[in-house]
């Protein structure tokens, strides 16, 4: 029980670089031992995962990452310890990945206009049969030479609030809480960054099971403040490095974010807690 815990990692099911199995051996390399693949939108690369896992010793929690939205602002969930094949579950996804690519059409006819011309075809291409995001169209701009590396894609053209950016589709965070427990999951906040803790109480009230705490983008005196939180509130916490790999060049973040053993425990009595309930 002395390795890390890393719950936010993504694959090439979504906009990590890597596939399951490559994810695997890095967190095998870095002295992880307890990881979460928590892919945008598709439980796609879980089982590939959790197979390559048991040759290794890496155990696989179920994730999965989705976004929604509050008073107008975007907040990425995290949902763990769901069963992968609800077909509740799986009924969302597949309607949110079908958001996705018509999202994708709209920013890239945003971009025709400002006189960067890419295809759907080449943002497919690119993401194979993973969920289709931003960081997809970012790389196609980058591989035709049309900005000079994936930052400033998203800087100058597709970030937010940017001339080529175009909202997602989202569903209530109440709404996701339910999918999520309705598959036996539990629901975290992703890297809240500088959430107003006024949004944090609604997300609490509308049943949200915990925060990420530990993260990448969090400061000390932040990861402080969102446990503080935590404890006020009797909430789980978690934590990762949200990595990615390739063009966000974030190796070193792996092994560095980890959450101790006690808050996996903590999470499984919370899911027999619920199945009791129900």
């Amino acid at each position: 029980m002395g390795g890390k815990i890393d719950l936010h990692m993504h694959t090439y099911y979504s906009d990590g670089q890597h596939s399951p199995e490559e994810l695997i051996l890095k967190v095998k390399e870095a002295g992880i031992d307890i990881i979460s693949v928590t892919d945008h939108d598709t439980v796609g690369g879980i089982s590939e995962a959790t197979e390559a896992g048991k040759k290794l010793g890496v155990e696989v929690i179920p994730g999965l990452e989705i976004s929604s939205d509050i008073r107008d602002r975007e907040v990425h969930l995290l949902a763990y310890f769901f069963d992968p094949a609800n077909k509740q579950l799986e009924e969302y996804l597949k309607f949110f990945r079908a958001e996705r690519i018509k999202r994708a059409i709209i920013i890239i006819e945003k971009l025709k206009e400002l006189g960067l011309v890419i295809e759907l075809d080449d943002v497919l291409t690119l993401a194979r049969n993973s969920a289709v995001g931003r960081p997809h169209i970012a790389k196609v701009l980058v591989k035709k030479g049309l900005v000079s590396n994936y930052f400033e894609a998203f800087s100058k053209y597709i970030g937010n609030g940017g001339p080529a950016y175009e909202r997602k589709v989202h569903v209530s965070p109440r709404s996701a809480f339910k999918i999520i427990n309705d598959a036996g999951g539990l629901s975290f906040i992703a890297h809240p960054g500088n959430l107003p803790d006024a949004i944090m109480v609604e997300l609490i009230d509308a049943g949200l099971d915990g925060i990420e705490v530990v993260h990448p983008s969090h400061l000390p005196h932040l990861v402080k403040h969102y446990r503080g939180i935590v404890n006020e509130f009797f909430l789980l916490e978690s934590g990762g490095s949200d990595f990615h790999g390739g063009d966000r060049n974030d190796y070193s973040n792996l092994g560095k974010y980890s959450v101790a053993h006690s808050k996996i425990e903590a999470m499984q009595k919370q899911i027999l807690r619920n199945a009791i309930k129900q």
